[in-house]
């Protein structure tokens, strides 16, 4: 982890795998685990969301609540693919929005709720759009690592001990393969889920406010949508502590009947923070982090190289990333600091 994140002080980053592991863990759990004061637990949280360094998010899993993700790849003239990218990242159903290959291309996550705003959307809108190239997506059909694991859940430096001990009682022993109907949600659940994309550590009280319900039935209705693998908690940590090190996609076109071996041998690597099975003649998409290019170079001509199945492989660099999971992130004012 230090490698990885090497904006964070050492001091922060068990603080940091503890919230990766619950994002809502009290603080007081968190200091017991750490054999640290309360005191110390929330300073040092307080001083990572005031200065843009992390935050807790609150998300759902796509799948389980009846939208449908994709990966899209946008490929713009050279002078456009900043303007393009920044205005992806201003959508509410973006996320993981970057710039790659030189910064021609951008690929970003995006949720549809409905075939007919997925067309607007991937079909019309961006083809539309000046200076695109060309538009490709691929629907997400299974997710062997990421959401609410990270590098930070391999390679943090808590003990598997305290990785119990802060794992909460509500989550998912597992996800299944085949993702489940759509979990029922109602208007207040959707107003819930708002205020804990903007605050994953918000209070009950705030949240009681949003919803119109008692604090007693937010803390069981969250437990109820976390054992169900509807909410998540995750890191999101501003764009500039990610740019450091060498980061990339990588597309992998698998025989069908290694996906799901290579995908789940993907999923081991300590240089995947996430991997998918996504349609399209490239079938398996990664995202890889390595100390440098050279690191990353091996990491091609050993583990992926030694996958099962593999016919093909592309590689995209990431130039930019310019926003992570959670809402964008404020720009800062002019000469300013986020």
């Amino acid at each position: 982890m230090r490698a990885l994140l090497p904006a964070l002080d050492v001091q922060d980053q068990p603080l940091v795998h503890a919230l990766q592991i619950d994002g809502r863990a009290p603080f007081s759990r968190i200091a017991d685990v750490l054999g640290v004061s309360d005191q110390t637990v929330a300073r040092r949280y307080t001083r990572l969301r005031t200065t843009s360094t992390l935050r807790v998010v609150g998300l759902t899993d796509p799948m389980r609540v009846g939208d449908t993700p994709w990966f899209v790849r946008v490929r713009c003239t050279p002078d456009a693919a900043g303007s393009v990218g920044e205005a992806l990242a201003r959508h509410p159903d973006t996320s993981w929005v970057k710039l790659t290959s030189g910064g021609t291309e951008i690929i970003c996550n995006v949720r549809t709720r409905d075939r007919g705003e997925s067309d607007a959307l991937l079909l019309q809108k961006l083809p539309r759009t000046p200076r695109v190239v060309d538009v490709s997506a691929h629907s997400l059909l299974h997710v062997f690592f990421g959401q609410e694991r990270s590098l930070v859940s391999k390679t943090g430096p808590l003990t598997p001990e305290q990785v119990a001990a802060l794992t909460p009682a509500d989550a998912p022993a597992s996800r299944p393969h085949e993702p489940a109907a759509p979990y029922p949600l109602e208007a207040r659940d959707h107003r819930l889920l708002a205020a804990l994309t903007q605050d994953g550590r918000a209070p009950l009280g705030e949240l009681a406010a949003a919803t119109g319900w008692s604090q007693t039935t937010v803390r069981r209705r969250l437990a109820e949508l976390r054992a169900a693998g509807v909410l998540y908690f995750d890191l999101d940590y501003h764009p500039r502590i990610l740019h450091h090190g060498f980061r990339a996609t990588l597309w992998l076109q698998v025989e069908p009947a290694r996906l799901d071996t290579v995908g789940r041998a993907l999923a081991e690597h300590p240089e995947v923070p996430f991997a998918a099975a996504t349609t399209g003649a490239t079938n398996l998409c990664a995202s890889i982090n390595t100390q440098n290019a050279g690191s990353f170079y091996r990491y091609l001509t050993g583990p992926v190289a030694s996958l099962p199945g593999v016919q093909h492989a592309s590689t995209a660099p990431t130039h930019r990333l310019l926003k992570g999971p959670g809402p964008l992130w404020p720009q800062p004012a002019a000469g300013g600091k986020p």
